[in-house]
């Protein structure tokens, strides 16, 4: 689970999309201009844990961007009407991969 600075970073990064950016450019941004200026280096370990728990990568020069969802069809979330799930809940069948509908990536990099 994703704490506060964390999920500040997360959000940050998803606006992002899929641009490599500076731990430098993310202090900055993520946590606001006061925040900035009371540690300017305040996301350095926070990406770090981000890194090992897979939620971001690294670039060469040690950029970050957050860590594309796997695509392959058997990891990819399956998307599950609200009937079909309740139905999945009565008869005790847990589907791996199942999304109900308003999930979105959040819960997948939270999971992580």
């Amino acid at each position: 689970m994703m704490d506060a600075d964390e999920k500040e970073i997360y959000r940050y990064l998803k606006s992002q999309s899929e641009i490599f950016v500076t731990w430098h450019v993310i202090s900055r941004h993520a946590g606001g201009r006061s925040r900035f200026q009371e540690s300017s280096e305040w996301a350095r370990p926070v990406l770090m844990r981000m890194q090992e728990r897979g939620i971001v990568e690294t670039d060469q020069t040690g950029a970050y961007r957050l860590k594309p969802v796997p695509t392959d069809l058997s990891a990819a979330p399956r998307w599950v009407s609200p009937q079909i799930a309740e139905l999945l809940l009565r008869s005790g069948k847990k589907i791996p991969g199942a999304v109900r509908q308003g999930d979105d990536d959040e819960a997948y990099y939270d999971s992580l």
